[in-house]
């Protein structure tokens, strides 16, 4: 019988970091025969996914705004960027560790915040959660998720996250989700300020899709008391007539998110099937779940209303980065949202240069949007950022193969991230600077 061959061991083996471990791993699965399921490129991994995906899956995910001038030149600025590797460093092994909001974490990565996710995959939220208590990679927990934060923070056990704000028009619904994120572990808030209407999304709208619609991506709502008010004061109003017409044209379409949105909903599908309260949520989400009225005075009030510190994500510009400072928050994720708000916006690692010296060293930035790769990752870094958030990738290793996926998207990012500081001649992610790119 074939075995796999062995790493050295012992007092003479070279020592081993997290890419040369993947590495082997990986290579003594190949000798019996054993291929990945995860690909370890990511356009390959790009590709299967979407194969494996259904269409409404994949428009959702891995559409973009307009005609994906954002999505393309989020890639591109990382194209641009060279990295000058040096020679005869003498490191061993490398340092990934880093210190993020006080927290020391084990490597600079972060997994974003991704909702309805279960488009993809039911469980979602949870296989993702544990994923990444697997890979001990912080986790920015969706507003728009599908399982409640409070069972995505069990599932996560000791490793850290952070929740993401979605600024409702109905402000005791965003002192509740604060409150309940408080009371369930979160170590950061994070409000998106992008997000304040639906960009132009043709993938899903040449579907008709929206996931919301069908009951997916509201979970953090319905579990939520004060929505849950808000969901009963609506069918009551409906039931004294004063609600608007409820007549729905019967289709087949209709059926199935009747369905959709019956099974999403807490409660036995039976019931809900039943029940006007599964209908009257979905409604009452797409009223008041984001605000466009959000203003820096409203931003202003959050430090006032939670004791946790607060980042605020969808900054490009560095007099917003000058304000968010002078708010005294915590933190700014550069992000354009994977380009998928707006058509033609900057990217986000052209904007991270400029926000750095608007704020100055002290201001700790995560780089969001058009991360594929570990080098994308030192890149990143190299431009500015203490943090780096992947998104797509690791739903496209949900897609692939649940949880399993997702934990080896991560631990194939962070093992190219070490092999890339490694061949560069780098000891330790702390010691980043433009010094490492070609030109700077």
């Amino acid at each position: 019988m074939t075995t796999a061959p062995q790493s050295p061991t012992g007092p003479d083996a070279p020592p081993e970091g997290p890419g040369r471990r993947r590495q082997g791993l990986i290579y003594r699965a190949g000798v019996l025969g054993h291929r990945p399921a995860v690909p370890a490129d990511a356009a390959e991994l790009e590709r299967r996914a979407g194969a494996a995906m259904t269409p409404r899956a994949w428009a959702y995910v891995g559409g973009g705004a307009g005609e994906g001038a954002t999505v393309r030149a989020n890639r591109e600025a990382f194209d641009r960027r060279r990295l000058v590797p040096r020679m005869a460093s003498g490191h061993t092994t490398r340092d990934l560790s880093t210190t993020l909001l006080g927290t020391r974490l084990a490597t600079p990565l972060l997994l974003a915040p991704v909702g309805a996710l279960g488009l993809v995959s039911r469980g979602s939220d949870l296989q993702v959660a544990r994923a990444a208590a697997q890979t001990g990679v912080p986790y920015i927990v969706s507003n728009q998720g599908c399982s409640p934060m409070e069972e995505v923070a069990t599932a996560l056990g000791d490793t850290p996250w952070w929740f993401q704000l979605y600024w409702s028009t109905d402000e005791r619904l965003v002192d509740s989700l604060v409150g309940r994120a408080e009371q369930a572990g979160a170590s950061a808030i994070v409000v998106t300020l992008d997000t304040t209407m639906l960009g132009w999304r043709p993938q899903d709208l040449n579907l008709g899709s929206l996931p919301f619609s069908q009951g997916i991506g509201i979970a953090q709502y319905t579990s939520d008391p004060r929505f849950q008010e808000i969901v009963r004061e609506r069918v009551a109003a409906k039931a004294a007539g004063s609600g608007g017409s409820d007549d729905v044209k019967v289709t087949l379409g209709a059926i199935r998110s009747l369905l959709s949105i019956s099974r999403e909903h807490p409660g036995t599908l039976r019931d809900n099937l039943r029940s006007p309260a599964p209908r009257a949520a979905v409604e009452a989400f797409l009223d008041i779940y984001s605000n466009p009225g959000l203003s820096w005075d409203l931003l202003a009030t959050l430090s006032r209303r939670t004791h946790l510190p607060i980042l605020l994500k969808g900054i490009l510009h560095p007099d917003d980065a000058r304000r968010a400072a002078e708010l005294g928050v915590g933190g700014i994720v550069v992000s354009n949202h994977g380009g998928r708000q707006v058509d033609g916006a900057v990217a986000s690692l052209d904007a991270l240069g400029p926000i750095r010296a608007a704020v100055g060293p002290g201001m700790p930035l995560v780089l969001d949007s058009g991360v594929r790769t570990g080098a994308d990752v030192v890149k990143a870094l190299a431009c500015g950022a203490d943090a780096v958030a992947l998104g797509r990738p690791y739903v496209y290793g949900l897609a692939l193969a649940g949880q399993d996926g997702v934990r080896d998207v991560v631990t194939n990012v962070v093992a190219e991230l070490d092999l890339t500081l490694g061949l560069c001649g780098v000891g330790s992610v702390a010691e980043l600077g433009a010094h490492v790119l070609a030109g700077d």
